[in-house]
């Protein structure tokens, strides 16, 4: 029989639940998988509640996570919780916090450009421009994977389907994004919120006086539709901006850089792709396999309750944050078998990296291309290479949603 209490003065049984040994929450950065191992066994439906902040439930099976994500008892608005900040002041209005019909209208203004015919003729960009970046370390003996590779080319991918022009595609816009989810403590927050907003006022007011090159880039189109139809208010333009740069950037260099740790870690794996069979049927199962095994996305991105919630005999309330935990839904062993061992041959796949539902992640089509390219033939042109540092004190970045490196330092053997 399951244990309960009553919660001081709302008079609501609660089952009593086990607390997750400290160790774990502790390593939950650099190593999530044992305490979501711990949460699918104990917790599956776990309330994380501290005085003076909203309550957050963490939802780790893969059959709950995968039914939530299309739940429309669940909102995407980070209005309806007082207090909450989701992300930098005034960029908040886009489609990732949007419920219908605002989600809808946003969501049908960006989608033209990443239907996966139209990302399709990008392979040749991108394999050009991977080989650009490998040509510049050909003969280094040391490198770090991150900063060389999977950073600029990513990034490179996502500006030129923006149309940010060259002289903004470079490091320090990179730092400056990735400073507004895993902040860096050299850096003053304030400062970097308003270098953001002063590279978005430079990337619209260039669109708006027809800078763009053949005037066919996406953010050319948006500004555009805002101006001539009312189809997007200027703090949508703004947040659509800074969420198509950020994120179009950082979960594929975290699939880039999670995939290649991956396979250093499973040489048998990796001999897989650069052998005589690795032909494009299985570059295609390998980095779903790499997007299931690590997840570019640990925690699906805001949602809260609109109503009660019964799940697993826990009631989560109305307002209650509710945190699913796509990284552990992945590695569900009811779902996926012998789910912590890596198989790029893995199939079938059904895994979460990019959510599913209505908020299925809209640059799938771009993440999935550049990791069929970039992977196998970083593989090939870095040729035999090893982790320069144990893996267990590799840096991560602690952000809120993201599970991605800060470095990958390797060298040639």
């Amino acid at each position: 029989m399951t244990e309960s209490i009553t919660e001081s003065g709302a008079g609501v049984p609660v089952p009593r639940v086990p607390s997750p040994p400290p160790g774990l929450l502790a390593a939950r950065v650099q190593d999530p998988y044992p305490y979501f191992a711990w949460l699918r066994r104990h917790a599956p439906a776990h309330a994380d509640r501290r005085p003076g902040r909203p309550t957050v439930w963490q939802i780790s099976r893969y059959a709950d996570v995968r039914a939530l994500l299309s739940d429309g008892r669940l909102s995407k608005d980070p209005g309806r919780v007082p207090g909450y900040v989701p992300g930098p002041a005034g960029l908040n209005r886009h489609l990732v916090h949007a419920d219908p019909p605002d989600h809808t209208r946003l969501r049908t203004l960006v989608n033209a450009a990443f239907v996966p015919r139209r990302i399709a003729r990008l392979e040749p960009f991108i394999a050009d421009t991977a080989n650009r970046l490998l040509d510049n370390i050909e003969h280094d003996t040391h490198m770090d994977v991150i900063a060389t590779f999977a950073a600029p080319l990513t990034f490179r991918m996502i500006c030129a389907i923006l149309g940010v022009p060259e002289e903004l595609d470079d490091a320090a816009t990179r730092d400056t994004l990735m400073a507004t989810i895993a902040p860096d403590p050299g850096r003053d927050p304030a400062r970097v919120e308003a270098d953001l907003h002063t590279l978005l006022d430079t990337l619209i007011a260039g669109k708006r006086a027809g800078g763009e090159p053949g005037g066919v880039d996406l953010l050319g189109a948006l500004v555009r539709a805002g101006d001539t139809s009312g189809a997007m208010s200027e703090e949508e333009l703004r947040s659509t901006a800074y969420l198509l740069l950020l994120v179009g950037h950082d979960t594929t260099m975290n699939l880039i850089g999670n995939g290649m740790l991956a396979l250093l870690r499973n040489p048998d794996q990796a001999t897989r792709l650069t052998g005589p069979g690795a032909g494009p049927e299985l570059v295609g199962t390998a980095v779903e396999e790499l997007l299931r095994y690590d997840s570019p996305v640990r925690d699906a991105t805001f949602r809260c309750a609109t109503g009660p919630i019964d799940l697993h005999g826990q009631l989560i309330g109305e307002g209650d944050i509710v945190s699913l935990l796509i990284g552990s839904a992945n590695r569900d062993g009811a779902r996926f078998p012998d789910a912590d061992r890596l198989d790029l041959g893995r199939t079938p796949n059904d895994h979460l990296a990019f959510g599913h539902g209505p908020h299925f992640c809209i640059g799938a089509a771009l993440a999935r291309l550049e990791g069929t390219v970039a992977l196998p033939l970083l593989l090939r042109r870095l040729g035999r290479v090893q982790l320069a540092k144990p893996a267990d004190e590799l840096p991560w970045r602690p952000a809120r949603v993201m599970r991605g490196l800060a470095a990958l330092p390797v060298v040639r053997t």
